[in-house]
């Protein structure tokens, strides 16, 4: 359940970002502020629950390491939309499953069971059928290079959470991580002039600031962090697909976009990719073939 929600969360980006970007605020003002609210109100909740702010330097390093993970992965990303389409580089994005899966069987030794190879392979293809791309869309090299090392840098941290021998509270582990990364965002903005951090323009800007820092930020990396910590890393990244499908469901809720049987193909393949991860370990292959065979008969 934990793994669904971060995934949810996450998926309601476009609540904060697009309106933020419609008002004139730049990417690195929109980072900055969603992970600087964020450090604020986690220290507020640390606060409220007594929660020690204190750690050893051992532990300073993991979540020194997650905080610049975490900042590698959200920089990376935005600065891919430069040179491709938002819905081209969020389809990329999500080869981070396959990574996490890998990574973890080679360096590990957990065993890849049919059954995750399956449900990694549903949820990509279903996430490849809900992008809308136009006619002649090409990709840009430097722009999947970008989103592979975004990627790459985002499965590091959910393998990171998911070996590290620290304990201490989703709360604590996700202040640090965000803190570090607000640090290291507001030096990246230093780098260029077009990265130049200013103010909100508005209240309404900033309620989507606000916005931005507590659902796809605080609550999805707390939920992600007890999900890792309960079911492991690559269940947890399949899951991640379903990011996505909350995105599309907000464009065609929020933003009246259409519905159309591509979609719903495509949630169709990533509802099914969860029900493999969630229900995996209580299903044969031979059912899931039967119950795949039983459908196929019926279209």
């Amino acid at each position: 359940m934990c793994a669904i929600l971060s995934a949810v969360c996450y998926g309601t980006n476009p609540f904060g970002a697009l309106p933020l970007y419609e008002e004139g605020v730049n990417t690195a003002t929109v980072l900055a502020h969603r992970f600087g609210l964020a450090v604020i109100l986690l220290a507020v909740v640390m606060l409220i629950k007594r929660i020690d702010f204190k750690v050893t330097r051992h532990e300073f390093k993991v979540l020194f390491s997650l905080g610049i993970l975490f900042a590698a992965s959200s920089i990376t990303y935005y600065q891919s939309f430069h040179f491709m389409d938002a819905g081209i580089a969020s389809t990329i994005l999500f080869v981070y499953p396959v990574m996490v899966a890998v990574m973890m069987a080679v360096f590990f030794k957990e065993r890849v069971t049919v059954m995750t190879v399956v449900a990694i392979v549903l949820s990509l293809v279903g996430i490849g059928l809900l992008y809308k791309g136009g006619e002649g869309v090409s990709l840009s090299m430097i722009g999947i290079v970008l989103c592979i090392l975004s990627s790459l840098a985002y499965a590091i941290y959910i393998i990171v959470v998911n070996q590290s021998s620290i304990k201490m509270s989703s709360f604590k582990v996700t202040f640090y991580a965000m803190l570090v990364c607000e640090v290291t965002l507001v030096l990246y903005s230093f780098t260029s002039p077009e990265l130049y951090l200013h103010a909100l323009p508005s209240a309404r800007a900033w309620s989507f600031a606000v916005w931005l820092s507590i659902v796809p930020t605080i609550l999805s990396l707390v939920f992600m962090t007890v999900a890792v910590h309960h079911v492991g890393a690559t269940p947890t990244a399949i899951l991640g697909a379903l990011e996505p499908l909350t995105a599309v469901t907000i464009g065609v809720v929020v933003f009246g976009e259409v519905l159309t049987p591509r979609l719903i193909v495509g949630i169709l393949f990533i509802l099914f990719a969860v029900m493999l991860v969630v229900l995996g370990k209580d299903l044969r292959l031979r059912t899931i073939t039967h119950a795949v065979s039983r459908l196929w008969h019926w279209r």
